[in-house]
């Protein structure tokens, strides 16, 4: 029997979740285990802290860390904790287009890995996620199996459509 993985989703305010529940929403897809909560990098440095030398011990098998603005808090959790970190750089009211948040995160020093998805991209953070625990959650390995093979024959369908319909009839499924 293999174990279960289970998945921290953290953000720093909560403006964030409306991006950061995208990743919630497909960990109940692939009915993968979270736990989802605020924890700032700026405002709450030891809630930080804290939060992420005992991911371990809490139970979490990754982290998914959503952040707008400065968007320190992938990197700073990244810092505390050995557990993979994968960053989301949200684009908010404060942010420069958000390309801030995206090279916030994504230049990460030497020795300090946050894996980054695209502004925005909560829902790639939560498969990246499920995948790294599939590796020793043979449920999670199942769901995302689905999961992909549903995707490949959505793609087969509205390429079928276009090849019968043609791209003008209206009858495309996308």
């Amino acid at each position: 029997m293999s174990k279960r993985g289970k998945i921290a989703i953290i953000m720093g305010s909560q403006s964030d979740l409306r991006v950061m529940s995208e990743a919630a929403k497909v960990l109940d897809e692939l009915n993968v285990s979270y736990e989802l909560t605020i924890v700032s990098a700026h405002r709450t440095p030891e809630r930080m802290m804290d939060f992420a030398k005992s991911a371990r011990e809490n139970g979490f098998h990754a982290i998914i860390a959503g952040a707008g603005g400065a968007a320190h808090l992938p990197g700073m959790v990244a810092a505390y904790t050995t557990l993979p970190v994968i960053g989301v750089p949200v684009k908010s009211s404060n942010s420069i287009d958000g390309w801030d948040s995206v090279l916030s995160i994504l230049q990460m020093p030497g020795g300090v890995p946050v894996a980054t998805v695209a502004l925005d991209g909560a829902k790639n953070a939560g498969i990246l996620a499920a995948q790294i625990i599939s590796n020793f959650d043979d449920d999670a390995f199942k769901k995302l199996e689905e999961y992909k093979n549903e995707m490949r024959d959505k793609v087969l369908k509205s390429a079928s459509e276009v090849e019968t319909n043609g791209w003008k009839s209206g009858k495309m499924g996308f």
